[in-house]
């Protein structure tokens, strides 16, 4: 039986197109068409695509009878135009795309769907057209876009006018972004060439479909170029994960209830309110004896780490992964979150159980996007803090660790929106003040944060780090030291015997003074939550410092004689005078 032979008689008898199981009696397969055995995805129209994702009945389609026309006049085998009345006639769509207004679990929206059973859903002028009016349709009617692509790139027979939609999609959708609404784009199988090189890959969520080839170039001109065939798995959505390039692979049958929520957080409407003031609990000091025995509760095996607790405190969270640049760190989780009705996003460094992770360029990079996401939607930041230090490799050196650092650092400061972190383990140098630059700062109870380890501080000062107890009470890392010191602003309880004791008490003690600072920086404008952001860091170590040591100076001065404590005290009312001026 010849190659075709064999596809009609497959598709035909509804077999799957991957692993050949019979597909004929399977629910899943009529409805979502997807192989109950490997799960593979088969094509769908672009009607069923909308029929799947949308709620029933509320789809209105726009713009359905733009001409589609042969600008060139383009010469081949079969006229051009004739092709196009062959493709409206098989697929009953006028062009590649079907763009309209519907609602996504209860979320008005516009939607634009490209249908690869046209003319390969290729790129023409009337395609280009419609994709720029839904995203000016959008903009004008104040509604998210969600674009699903199924491409195999330009439309040859429009030649370079064809091209130019790629530079008219990318502008319309960078409009989109200036208005501050939401563009979600899916990847389906294939989406190639123009499409995935302008508007697609512009959206402020990138989800795919498993195992659907994307990417800038075609699998065969990709293999053409180097020679040979490609690596197994490469150039598909999964490897798009893996280096940082989407936010999600997400099974077509979930697909609905995923852009729901999503939706539901992009386009929050509530905000917390305080209807009661509640006591907050007061936490004792420990002895300055028991600080190992805090060093050692931070690094607790056991001890809930962020997304123990983002599990805990959140009603629903969707984890977007990648710097869009060159991977995805597993050591910093980004995401949107339900925090008791309030939407927020989620920025937390996982140390995992049972090892230690550390961030690299890519893991701050990640944070960035978030940071940039929160901005754009107003939400509220969060970020938990548990990280031993950025990892200090030549890999990361390679790839500007600290630039990275330095920038997200410089993004927190002026981020148009709250900001509040917690340490919640162990806040180890620059890469926990990463993502420490907030309106407020809260700390767990037996949580540490120093600008080294007590082990390395040990090995710098005395080269030896059985010293590292000792030199632990000195370096003034633990949660009431951070207070007394202006670092932190709120020690927040946790159980007895620490937070791995009772890890749900933990979080809900987490959550109740999250809650609380939510609401209290709610109630700040944006102008001055930045200014008081720029002065809270600003005068750490610098003034109240300063006179605290002269304070301590004149004490042992007045000990020793009265001529040397006049002589400090006037030097201490000058540059008190100094800072006042300034």
């Amino acid at each position: 039986m010849e190659p075709n032979e064999l596809l009609s008689t497959i598709i035909a008898e509804e077999h799957c197109l991957a692993c050949g199981a019979d597909l004929s009696g399977s629910e899943l397969y009529h409805r979502y068409r997807v192989c109950e055995r490997c799960r593979f995805h088969h094509s769908i129209s672009a009607r069923e695509r909308i029929e799947l994702i949308t709620d029933p009945g509320s789809f209105k389609e726009v713009n359905r009878s733009l001409p589609s026309l042969d600008p060139l006049s383009f010469s081949e085998r079969v006229p051009y135009q004739e092709r196009i009345i062959e493709a409206q006639g098989r697929t009953g769509l006028k062009e590649a795309v079907l763009t309209g207004t519907c609602s996504i679990g209860g979320n008005q929206a516009v939607i634009s769907v490209l249908d690869f059973g046209f003319l390969g859903g290729s790129m023409g002028c009337v395609v280009g057209e419609k994709m720029a009016l839904a995203f000016e349709l959008a903009i004008r009617r104040k509604l998210p876009l969600v674009t699903i692509t199924a491409s195999s790139g330009a439309r040859l027979q429009e030649g370079v006018l064809s091209l130019m939609q790629m530079a008219k999609t990318a502008a319309a959708s960078q409009r989109l972004d200036a208005a501050g609404l939401p563009f979600i784009s899916i990847l389906t199988n294939p989406t190639t060439g123009e499409v995935y090189s302008s508007f697609a890959t512009l959206g402020d969520i990138i989800i795919s479909e498993p195992g659907a080839i994307v990417g800038f170039a075609p699998l065969k001109v990709m293999e053409r170029t180097m020679g040979r065939p490609l690596p197994k798995g490469s150039h598909t959505a999964e490897s798009h994960l893996k280096h940082g390039l989407i936010d999600l692979v997400v099974d077509r049958t979930k697909l609905r209830d995923l852009l729901s929520v999503t939706l539901d957080l992009l386009c929050a409407r509530y905000q917390l309110v305080l209807t009661k003031k509640d006591e907050d609990y007061q936490v004792l000091e420990k002895p300055r004896d028991s600080v190992w025995q805090t060093v050692e509760l931070a690094r607790h095996e056991h001890r809930p780490t962020s997304l123990d607790y983002i599990g805990r405190i959140t009603l629903s969270f969707i984890e977007l992964h990648g710097d869009r640049l060159y991977g995805d760190d597993e050591a910093i989780v980004c995401g949107l979150g339900d925090l008791s009705g309030q939407a927020v996003v989620i920025i937390a460094q996982e140390r995992g159980h049972g090892e230690e992770r550390r961030a690299y360029p890519e893991g701050f990079r990640k944070a960035q996007r978030a940071m940039r996401l929160a901005a754009k939607f107003n939400l509220p930041v969060i970020t938990l803090i548990d990280t031993p230090g950025a990892y200090p490799g030549l890999e990361a050196e390679e790839r500007g660790i600290g630039g990275a650092i330095a920038t997200s650092m410089a993004m927190m400061s002026d981020l148009p929106t709250q900001v509040i972190s917690v340490v919640i383990s162990e806040g180890g140098g620059e890469g926990a003040l990463a993502l420490a630059v907030a309106d407020r700062v809260l700390m767990m109870e037996n949580a540490i944060y120093s600008v080294v380890s007590p082990e390395r501080a040990a090995s710098i000062l005395y080269r030896d780090t059985t010293k590292a107890q000792e030199v632990a009470s000195a370096l003034r890392l633990t949660a009431h030291d951070c207070k007394e010191l202006g670092v932190i602003d709120v020690v927040v309880p946790e159980p007895r015997g620490g937070a791995h004791s009772n890890p749900d008490e933990a979080a809900r003690q987490l959550k109740r003074y999250l809650i609380k600072e939510l609401v209290d920086t709610q109630a700040i404008s944006i102008d001055k939550l930045l200014k008081q952001r720029y002065q809270r860091f600003r005068k750490i170590g610098q003034y109240g410092s300063a006179i605290s040591r002269q304070l301590s100076q004149l004490q042992d001065l007045l000990s020793r004689g009265a001529r040397g404590a006049v002589d400090l005290f006037s030097g201490m009312m000058e540059e008190t005078e100094y800072h006042e001026e300034k």
